[in-house]
């Protein structure tokens, strides 16, 4: 390993029954990177991570964190790292600076640093008003950014974030953000899943995509954009798209599919629409797609659903 490879993914593999959920996964990630990680419900992302964090054994392959190999020596490993899954692990009962303190103490901190810690994550998670009000009152995205800041509080080298802005306010999202794009700047080693591209454009994050239960492509987001993302103007028909298309156009079942007129789509589809003649009365709607992080992932998984799309309003 690498003296900057925090986290460093070799081989993984796990299998349910005859179910292969990672298929030899190998994966590196730098401190200071964040890492989004990307694929379907279903592709394996929480069982890997759940691998890396040491709560689940793998049948393949090995996972070391800050050089330690987590099999061999969960607990140390466990110490280097922070995890936030989805489903949030707040205790209601217990106070915002109750939740913290409690894995602070748990980390090993000792009283002193306890409190300073305490103060100094609640400040970062923008709940230092709230230090004496217990969870169970909070807002969801409060309680979000709680959630968040337990798995901080002890500094790790390796933090593991599932899906942690989902039910947070912009507000709280954008803190998210901000606290995930420092601790990336004080070295830490983030691995970051989401269904909000957006964000990690924000984070200028690198990318992994898990697909079929390996690795299928990496990099940056710029170079996944490169490599595979095309803009593209959809027209959708009722029934099949017209069998001769116009020139630069092509029919896929129902819809009229051009790249070309993704550099200045009004006119084009003005006057596709009028070659057309009483086809268009069949349209039925137009997606718009721009060459993006969502659209190089769904041409590198073979997902066709579109996201970005303009329904047709009749005058």
């Amino acid at each position: 390993m690498e003296v900057n490879e925090l986290l460093e993914i070799a081989g993984l593999a796990k299998r349910y029954g005859d179910r292969e959920v990672l298929r030899g996964v190998d994966l590196t990630v730098r401190a200071g990177q964040v890492l989004g990680l990307l694929g379907a419900n279903g592709a394996g992302k929480t069982t890997m991570v759940s691998i890396c964090a040491g709560l689940r054994s793998a049948d393949g392959g090995s996972v070391h964190v800050a050089g330690i190999d987590v099999a061999r020596h969960t607990g140390r490993a466990q110490a280097r790292m922070g995890i936030a899954p989805q489903a949030l692990g707040v205790y209601p009962t217990l106070s915002v600076a109750e939740n913290i303190a409690l894995f602070a103490r748990l980390a090993g901190m000792k009283p002193a640093e306890v409190r300073a810690r305490v103060t100094e994550v609640a400040r970062l998670m923008g709940l230092d008003d709230r230090l004496g009000v217990k969870a169970e009152v909070l807002s969801g995205g409060q309680k979000r950014r709680l959630h968040t800041g337990m798995a901080i509080v002890h500094r790790p080298d390796v933090l593991f974030l599932d899906e942690p802005t989902v039910g947070a306010d912009v507000q709280s999202r954008s803190g998210i953000l901000d606290v995930v794009r420092d601790l990336a700047a004080s070295g830490s080693a983030i691995v970051y899943t989401t269904h909000y591209m957006t964000e990690l454009e924000q984070l200028d994050a690198d990318i992994a995509v898990l697909h079929d239960g390996r690795i299928v492509e990496s990099g940056s987001i710029d170079e996944l954009v490169q490599r595979h993302a095309t803009a593209s103007v959809r027209l959708r028909f009722e029934g099949d798209a017209p069998a001769e298309p116009p020139s630069g156009w092509e029919a896929e079942g129902e819809l009229l599919v051009s790249t070309l007129a993704a550099a200045n789509p009004g006119p084009a589809i003005a006057q596709v629409l009028a070659e057309l003649g009483e086809d268009a009365n069949r349209l039925k709607g137009i997606d718009l797609e721009r060459a993006s992080l969502e659209s190089a992932y769904r041409a590198i998984t073979g997902d066709t659903s579109r996201k970005e799309e303009l329904d047709v309003v009749a005058a």
